[in-house]
């Protein structure tokens, strides 16, 4: 646990008791605050009161007399669409307004880090899609390389709940765009940008107000070192904006779209080769190709990025590629289920958006593609260029017509079910074709979560094998 500093004899609010909610209360009480928490599920408050933490329901601005800040829960809006109520009391009392990212930077450093000969780095992960494979591989690569290194954030374990980091010790933090928008303190060493795709704009008033709340991460921040997407024009205007010269090697481009040249330093991959540029000159390859655990181009990105984090930290091209070859990729991220006569069936049902459904279509060939759920804005007309390498989609979902009318040129049959689905398109598919999970979709019409979807089409595959 990191206890949080600065906060012994205050009273600190809690908003929200899920996994992050409770991981900052306890680190709280650990630095001696007073906690007071609030969560409207019932079991939540149950839960939290056995554990000794008392209960206050906030109402308005007057409930919060005695508070001196508000920690709320990545889920629970402060701005858009409209605040929370609670948090909108907080915000009328003048209370702050803070989350367990920005507890846990003002928290990490400690007086202990005076006598340590290598002090304790984070790498921090953002962007709209493959972060969370970005942030397991750096990990994964860490550990290989006999680094001392835990993951935490949006994936693994709650910040406030890793262990202090000794001698050398990394932290790799997969950040959400809830979770940079809100924190009041963001000081990573490295801070990796993926990508940025439409998503989550309800909660940020508009692409513009997601893109920002990305932003905050290194324009708050100042880490020593960015790794930037710059695929799309954000990536290309926030390396711009942190670089103080077309040589400073404190940015790091990355591209899969193109090779990038010029004096500074850059990792870019074509045709299935990663390669590292520095001063114009290339200093490392990597046959992305051979390495299992990360197909197609948008894990090829994934894989650029992790290099260049890992590059940073003074890693040799050798050790992070032999690292490689051993990753496994995580669950449901075009996660390799089963192959039988020659078909395979794979899970990426983390592909919840039209861009990441776009990177795993074309990643294969000869799809059966299992697609469909809670649409997003922006219908589908993104997944244009990926749907020549469809032979037949299978909607799901409750709008499953209303989803299929759109994928124009495409043979389309409505499941509805995934069992339905599943079913269909393994008694369609023939030796060489890919039975693909890629919704394009949210799951909540029919799933708590994309791991319960992904969980289902597992349980269908495996059932009928």
């Amino acid at each position: 646990m990191i206890p949080v500093q600065g906060v012994d004899g205050h009273c600190v609010a809690v908003l929200g008791l899920g996994r992050s909610g409770l991981s900052a209360a306890r680190a709280l009480r650990a630095g001696g605050a007073d906690v007071l928490c609030w969560d409207d599920n019932p079991a939540a408050r149950e839960g939290a009161a056995e554990e000794g933490f008392d209960i206050r329901q906030f109402r308005s601005a007057e409930d919060f007399a005695d508070v001196a800040s508000l920690i709320v829960s990545p889920g629970i809006p402060h701005l858009y669409p409209e605040p929370n109520k609670v948090v909108a009391a907080a915000q009328e009392a003048g209370v702050p307004v803070d989350n367990d990212i920005g507890l846990f930077f003002r928290s990490l450093a400690t007086s202990e880090w005076d006598n340590l000969d290598t002090t304790p780095r984070v790498i921090a992960v953002t962007g709209s899609n493959g972060k969370s494979t970005t942030s397991a591989l750096i990990h994964h690569i860490l550990r290989e390389a006999g680094r001392a290194a835990q993951l935490a954030g949006n994936i693994g374990r709650g910040v406030l709940d890793i262990d202090p980091p000794g001698e050398g010790g990394v932290v790799v933090l997969e950040l959400s765009s809830y979770q940079t928008d809100l924190a009041r303190a963001l000081t990573p060493d490295v801070a990796v940008f993926t990508n940025l795709s439409p998503d989550h704009l309800d909660r940020h008033g508009g692409l513009g107000g997601y893109f920002a709340a990305k932003r905050r991460l290194f324009a708050e921040g100042g880490p020593d070192r960015a790794i930037i997407g710059v695929d799309e024009p954000e990536g290309l205007f926030l390396a711009g904006q942190l670089a103080e010269a077309p040589g400073d090697d404190r940015v790091i481009r990355v591209s899969v779209d193109r090779k990038l040249t010029g004096p500074g330093w850059q990792v870019f991959a074509r045709k299935g080769f990663l390669s590292e540029y520095r001063k114009g000159r290339q200093v490392a390859s990597i046959d992305l190709r051979r390495i299992k655990g990360l197909p197609g181009a948008h894990n090829h990105q994934n894989a650029c990025c992790a290099f260049a984090a890992c590059r940073t930290l003074g890693l040799n091209p050798k050790a992070i590629e032999a690292a490689m070859q051993s990753f496994a990729g995580l669950p449901h991220r075009s996660q390799m289920v089963a192959e039988k006569d020659g078909v395979r069936f794979v899970n990426d049902s983390k592909a919840t958006n039209v861009d990441a459904a776009l990177m795993a279509l074309l990643a294969f060939e000869r799809i059966r593609w299992i697609c469909g759920g809670l649409e997003k804005e922006g219908g589908l007309a993104g997944l244009k260029d990926g749907l020549g390498h469809v032979t037949k989609a299978y909607v799901i979902g409750r709008e499953a017509a209303a989803f299929a009318v759109q994928l124009e040129g495409v043979e389309v049959e409505v499941c509805t079910t995934m069992s339905h689905a599943v079913m269909r398109a393994m008694e369609d598919a023939q030796s060489g074709e890919t039975v693909l999970l890629a919704p394009a979709a949210a799951s909540f019409d029919q799933y708590d979560s994309f791991e319960r979807r992904g969980e289902d089409f597992i349980a269908e595959v495996k059932a009928r094998l």
